[in-house]
């Protein structure tokens, strides 16, 4: 009896984790920018918490901070190619990381919501020119609704007369908060409806009425701009309410019937976006595991390298285990968002948790691996702990993300 059958020169291959080149090329270009010009700014830019504006530039020139890249990338038909590219981004700093990256999640919003004559209109402005650096900035919490975005209070009310929509409220935690030359914010149109009232909008540059309020210090990445952005009477032309007004009107009158909706304007960015995110927790992770691996290797206590140790060998085991099996999870989210797959299980929720908690736990093993070596300013694990942290919180905590997945595999929404 034949059991196997090999296969024939005309027959593809049904599964396989291997990079095509395309994705090799894009790793190790991106890999050597963060290699080169990233890694060695590090240091600096986290301790003057400033946007770095000259790293932007740099990326900008060689075309990885343009709307050109986004646009290659999420045209990957396996959807590999952007959590390819951000692991090896964020391998060299989180913070200068996010400072390129962070305009990502506006468009993002734009994509998720927005009419193609919308999204060709204000992607590219997102990203300016080599020459002339513009950012995006997304903008849904509040100080009193993170994890609760049903509770927004912030309102846009429409100006029949003057085809106008009138901003008011305070958003917080936003990355690039104020700076942005464009700011894409989710506020309540009808606050009976809870989220279901919710609707996304365009705030062009220069729009009188948006000003930032608090910059935050952080913890952690502190090269990314994170602030407040208040609203006083921002007028903003009808146009800029993504997705149309008969969209939203629709949509509005079927939440008062109680019938079913598509996601709200807020979840549908962050659906597309988590697995991205864990792709640049996996990135600190492994720039943390092979640091301490490195040095666990060098490093001589009592007539030998610490590697040698069961106590160490098996920290940097587990940490390797963890890192491949966070990897997988995001490159199974990334394929099942692009290939149309539906996330039955919350698959792109448990690539953000596990990567996330990944992130802390191998950053961590790294500094007790180096002892007083892994805590002091100068060396980058240091940082990298710090960095690693804002990945369990960040884009819907690990709690959330739990809720997500426990409501997606036993059908009840749990609370």
């Amino acid at each position: 009896m034949v059991l196997t059958q090999e296969p024939t020169s005309t027959q593809t291959p049904q599964f396989s984790l291997e990079l095509n080149e395309d994705q090799r090329q894009i790793q190790s270009w991106v890999h050597g920018f963060a290699k080169d010009v990233v890694r060695p700014a590090a240091h600096e830019w986290d301790e003057r918490e400033e946007t770095p504006w000259p790293i932007i530039q740099e990326a900008a020139k060689i075309g990885l901070y343009s709307f050109e890249f986004l646009q290659n990338a999420f045209a990957d038909p396996a959807g590999l190619m952007m959590p390819v590219a951000s692991e090896e981004l964020f391998w060299g700093d989180a913070g200068i990381g996010l400072a390129i990256m962070g305009s990502t999640l506006c468009v993002a919003g734009l994509v998720a919501n927005g009419t193609p004559e919308q999204i060709v209109e204000w992607v590219p402005q997102c990203f300016g020119t080599p020459d002339k650096i513009q950012l995006g900035a997304f903008g849904v919490s509040e100080p009193d609704a993170g994890s609760d975005v049903s509770s927004l209070k912030s309102r846009a009310v429409y100006d029949e007369a003057k085809d106008e929509w009138v901003l008011n409220g305070t958003k917080t935690w936003i990355t690039n908060g104020g700076i942005a030359d464009v700011h894409v914010l989710v506020l309540s149109v009808d606050p009976e409806l809870n989220s279901r009232g919710h609707a996304a909008f365009v705030v062009p540059p220069g729009t009188p009425g948006l000003s930032m309020g608090q910059k935050f210090k952080k913890h952690g990445i502190r090269a990314s701009h994170t602030a407040e952005v208040v609203l006083d009477n921002c007028r903003v032309p009808g146009r800029c309410l993504l997705g149309g007004k008969e969209r939203l009107d629709e949509r509005l009158a079927r939440a008062r019937e109680g019938k079913s909706s598509k996601a709200q304007a807020a979840m549908a960015t962050f659906e597309a976006t988590r697995p991205g995110v864990a792709a640049q927790a996996v990135g600190i992770a492994r720039a943390a595991y092979e640091f301490a691996l490195d040095y666990a290797k060098e490093r001589k206590q009592f007539g030998r390298a610490i590697i040698e140790n069961q106590a160490i060998a098996f920290k940097l085991a587990d940490m390797k285990t963890r890192i491949d099996a966070s990897r997988l999870l995001v490159w199974r989210a990334a394929w099942m968002a692009k290939t149309g797959k539906r996330f039955e299980n919350g698959e792109g929720s448990m690539s953000k948790l596990f990567a996330g908690e990944t992130a802390v736990y191998v950053t961590e093993e790294a500094i007790q691996i180096m002892g007083g070596y892994g805590y002091v300013r100068e060396n980058p694990v240091e940082r990298w702990h710090r960095d690693s942290k804002i990945y369990t919180i960040f884009e819907g905590t690990s709690e959330v993300q739990r809720l997500v997945i426990s409501r997606a595999i036993s059908g009840i929404h749990i609370k």
